[in-house]
């Protein structure tokens, strides 16, 4: 289905949980309240709603949380959305951490790809960022998932962290993390693997606004300094925006996401349904339409799906021509990412 600005929106992202086994401080720090289980949309609810928004022109789904694998019997619900009519692809992001422990469930259910978010392979920085010691399960995990041939890509957030000025729970500084350093060593896990590691600017939104970002203009200079060629690839890596480089001789692509300052809303084709059964159509603004009211009513079936089909028309039709993250004063979304879905 075409926006009012000519965009063709193909693309749902369904945040199916709140709830994660990290306490990464730029999204979900420890004292933060989760949604009770019964405000939470169940797996048949997702499915109504997917299967609704299939029927609108809905292509492509990624299923994210919080945590995704933290809710149980996740992949059963890829297998749910795989058999709706008109889905083509539903893919998964994850922190890695149980993925080796559900890959070949996710696998026959049907998945098309992983995202494994990593920001850093230095164990005190992933530590001191996510609040727990899992590095080893999750290089686990990636290293099970290469060798399964799932298409897959590594997510890392574009900190600086030169200027991370943040303590460990003993009081200390963790050992200095170079920001070259620590985007070299990333890039270098494409050196024998077909995976693609992609850089993605913090959002100014939720706890993220408070950490220091890097942009990619910097980061982009500093892989050039490493590397003699960065050739542009244009083939098709997934439905997001991110632009991707291939290092000659390296199996894998670099990509970048820069939502900021490398502004892709002109070719933005996607909106979002949250844990709580709201659909938002950009991230930046705090608009949302009430789904799950809709599917909790006493209505008949029929008129539910009717009433959906012209709510997702709605969203897809309001979805603004572009964010406003340059501009504080232009973000009215005051959600954590945990709230919305990652």
């Amino acid at each position: 289905m075409l926006d009012s600005y000519g965009r063709e929106v193909d693309y749902l992202r369904i945040s199916i949980t709140d709830k994660c086994n990290l306490r990464c401080r730029y999204c979900m720090p420890e004292d933060i309240n989760h949604v009770p289980m019964n405000e939470i949309l169940s797996f048949e609810e997702i499915v109504l709603i997917a299967e609704v928004a299939a029927g609108l022109g809905i292509k492509h789904i990624k299923i994210t949380g919080g945590e995704p694998l933290v809710r149980k019997d996740a992949p059963g619900l890829i297998r749910m959305l795989k058999n709706v009519p008109g889905i083509e692809e539903v893919t998964l992001t994850t922190n890695g951490i149980l993925l080796s422990d559900y890959l070949d469930d996710i696998i026959n259910a049907g998945i098309n790809g992983i995202n494994i978010s990593l920001d850093t392979l230095n164990r005190d920085a992933y530590k001191l960022i996510t609040g727990r010691d899992e590095l080893d399960r999750v290089m686990n995990s990636i290293e099970k998932a290469q060798r399964s041939g799932v298409r897959l890509k590594l997510n890392a957030v574009s900190f600086d962290w030169e200027k991370l000025n943040i303590r460990a729970d003993n009081g200390d500084y963790p050992a200095a993390v170079k920001n070259v350093d620590n985007i070299i060593s990333l890039i270098e896990l494409t050196r024998d693997s077909r995976m693609d590691v992609r850089f993605i600017e913090l959002m100014p939104i939720g706890f993220g606004k408070d950490f220091p970002g890097i942009s990619h203009k910097e980061l982009y200079n500093m892989i050039k300094s490493r590397y003699e060629r960065l050739d542009i690839d244009e083939s098709r890596h997934g439905n997001g925006p991110a632009v991707y480089y291939r290092i000659p001789g390296y199996m894998g692509c670099v990509g970048f996401i820069s939502a900021i300052h490398g502004v892709f809303c002109a070719s933005c084709n996607r909106i979002r349904l949250t844990t709580k059964g709201y659909l938002k159509s950009c991230l930046c603004y705090d608009g949302v339409y009430n789904a799950k009211e809709i599917i909790r009513s006493e209505e008949p079936d029929q008129i539910k799906r009717d009433r959906l089909g012209m709510m997702l028309e709605d969203v897809i039709k309001q979805k603004p021509k572009a964010h406003s993250f340059l501009s504080d004063a232009g973000i009215t979304e005051r959600q954590a990412m945990s709230e919305i879905g990652g």
